[in-house]
């Protein structure tokens, strides 16, 4: 951790004051002449992810001013602990007073480097906090999303099905959570055709992941989390720019897992369970083909229309095995459509829900929490586009059109009508580097939900 709570032999932290433009503009008249015609000379006026380092009258650092678009901002100091010369600071009393779960989070993420393969080229600067339980909530969504990018980041090699299991299992030990997994071939012995016919191909076993956690009166909730750890694309392969970042293809479970610790972490008054349907999508003399028609643990026969829209085979028995259990709510999550990213983009994570007063405040809170998500429909005509001539469905639509709504719409099958439910379709990736988001896999929605889980449950 690059944030540390204070001590009484806390001493000797450089000082960094935070504003605004407009707060910087009052501040200014009150400094120093030299600290102002020097914050001049740089430049400074306060612009969000702008700094400007002040020497002291030894001439060595000190004191920061650090530029915030506003004091809620979860990235707020993110430009930071990379940037700053190696130390200790602290947030100065002077200027706008940044919220203490904004700080602390926005430190952290600014420090985050994924750095199993490759040292970092020198140590983030330490933030100083007062200790406070939401600069403590801040540190535990650090810590939620670090761990998703960094199963999100590492290669396939060694993040394949029975690693996946092995790090859920670990978060399971963390948080007393109950640990299970089906592998191989008991998967079909206990039901889960799908997830086995797309798994089948890998050297490494296809299996199913879950986790139960909280007392048994408690109101269920389910999250499913997509764990394709490569995706090859199977017999209908995708090309080698296609298939280059494909390790992040179980980006599903890797949020699922995230979100669930954080559950797990402020202890919300809910019966969890986890599910990963974890396998890796090979090629091989037994690779599920296109044509197949493979029965799902719900009984319908799904049609493969190309083995590349795999994620949403093995979601089927995954979902359907969720609601059994008739949960209060089931959550997916997964890197399901290159559709969602063709019409939202990298940033915006695609919601489908049945309710769209749920949708509205989904949408309405991520926007407030910078963590955001934008609704899509589940328009119903669509249906008629994944109907199969020899099955119960498809797995492809009829063409490219509504891509992404054809996936819900097929996951829907899966889910009982009257039972609440929100899909999610999201890239787990950021494809550029912006301040605590560097290139690479990335925690989407978790804040979101979490907080609107609170106030579900809570």
């Amino acid at each position: 951790m690059t944030v540390q709570f204070k001590t009484s032999a806390s001493t000797g932290a450089i000082a960094i004051t935070v504003v605004d433009r407009s707060s910087f503009k009052a501040l200014a008249a009150t400094l120093p002449e030299a600290t102002r015609h020097w914050l001049s000379a740089l430049g400074f006026v306060g612009a969000p992810d702008s700094f400007a380092l002040v020497p002291g009258p030894d001439g060595k650092l000190g004191q920061v001013f650090a530029g915030i678009s506003h004091v809620a901002d979860p990235f707020a100091l993110a430009a930071l602990p990379q940037a700053l010369p190696e130390g200790r600071y602290c947030l100065s009393d002077q200027g706008l007073a940044l919220q203490a779960e904004a700080a602390a989070l926005s430190w952290e993420l600014g420090a985050y480097q994924f750095d199993l393969y490759k040292a970092r080229r020198r140590a983030p600067a330490e933030l100083l906090l007062t200790p406070s339980v939401d600069a403590q909530r801040g540190l535990a969504f650090a810590t939620a999303m670090a761990a998703t990018r960094d199963l999100v980041n590492t290669p396939a090699e060694h993040m394949g099905p029975e690693e996946l299991a092995k790090a859920a299992q670990m978060i399971a030990k963390q948080h007393g959570a109950k640990f299970k997994q089906i592998v191989g071939d008991d998967l079909l012995k206990q039901n889960f055709p799908a997830i086995h016919a797309v798994g089948r191909a890998s050297t490494r076993a296809p299996r199913l992941i879950e986790l139960n956690w909280g007392a048994a009166d408690a109101p269920l909730l389910a999250i499913v989390g997509k764990g394709v750890c490569f995706d090859t694309g199977g017999l209908d392969i995708k090309g080698a720019e296609g298939m280059r970042q494909m390790k992040k293809d179980m980006g599903g479970a890797a949020n699922a897992l995230g979100l669930a610790a954080l559950v797990m972490a402020f202890k919300l008054p809910v019966r969890l369970q986890v599910l990963i349907p974890a396998v890796e999508n090979s090629i091989a003399g037994n690779a599920y083909r296109p044509g197949d028609v493979i029965k799902t643990r719900k009984g319908l026969h799904i049609e493969i229309g190309n083995t590349d829209a795999e994620g949403r085979v093995v979601l089927s028995d995954a979902l359907a095995y969720a609601s059994e259990g008739k949960p209060e709510l089931i959550i997916d999550l997964a890197t399901l459509t290159g559709a969602a990213r063709v019409a939202l983009g990298a940033q915006l994570p695609a919601l489908f829900s049945k309710h769209f007063d749920s949708a509205r405040d989904l949408v309405d809170l991520g926007l407030k929490l910078e963590d955001p998500m934008w609704h899509m429909p589940l328009w119903a005509p669509y249906k008629a586009g994944i109907e199969s001539s020899i099955g119960d469905i498809v797995n492809t639509g009829r063409n490219a059109l509504g891509g992404a709504i054809n996936a819900a719409l097929f996951l829907e099958y899966f889910v009982p009508e009257n039972q609440d439910w929100l899909h999610i379709d999201l890239f787990a990736w950021n494809d550029v580097a912006r301040p605590g988001r560097p290139v690479g896999g990335e925690a989407q929605t978790i804040r979101t939900l979490l907080a609107y889980l609170e106030q579900r449950f809570v």
